[in-house]
């Protein structure tokens, strides 16, 4: 065999290894491979000096969820025109990029399970008040039992989820 011969086949074999890497994928980018799969945005509104907040934004960006936060002064204005009834209130309101609101320290999963199949004449999810041992509201290792209420148009709430230790809390 000549240098010649053998040199082409190493090519043509180069060649062939190239491609075949390129149809599965291993040399093309990620995104040209594999659906795209993008966090899910939420955009808060917050009190620019609640500390709790901020805890609760590091356990949702933790959890996968991208975070576009604003400081606004008119709180309990802003969560009025999103439907929350004032007794459905929290410190922090976050709104999802199809339109539902996240009221208080929600732990992600459940933001999550609720945008993967929103309920019918939902408007969103609330923690109302901010529960000890919540997201964002640790404390040592105290917890206090709470819910997660459905929000709904019509102004009324029915459970969601019971959350009764910490462990469910932050997982």
């Amino acid at each position: 065999m000549s240098a010649l011969y053998r040199n082409s086949i190493r090519f043509f074999r180069v060649i062939g290894t190239i491609f075949t890497l390129q149809i599965m994928g291993g040399m093309l980018p990620a995104h040209a491979v594999e659906p795209r799969t993008t966090a899910p945005l939420l955009t808060v509104y917050k009190d620019a000096n609640c500390g709790c907040c901020e805890k609760w934004l590091t356990h949702i960006r933790e959890r996968g969820f991208n975070v576009d936060a604003h400081n606004i002064n008119d709180l309990y204005e802003f969560k009025q025109s999103k439907g929350i009834p004032a007794s459905m209130q929290s410190c922090h309101t976050a709104v999802s990029s199809q339109g539902y609101v996240f009221e208080g320290h929600i732990p992600a999963k459940f933001i999550s399970r609720f945008l993967a199949s929103p309920p019918k004449d939902a408007i969103g999810l609330t923690v109302p008040a901010m529960p000890v041992g919540s997201p964002g509201m640790e404390y040592q290792d105290k917890f206090m039992p709470y819910q997660v209420l459905l929000l709904k148009n019509d102004g009324s709430s029915q459970v969601y989820a019971q959350v009764n230790s910490l462990e469910e809390s932050v997982q």
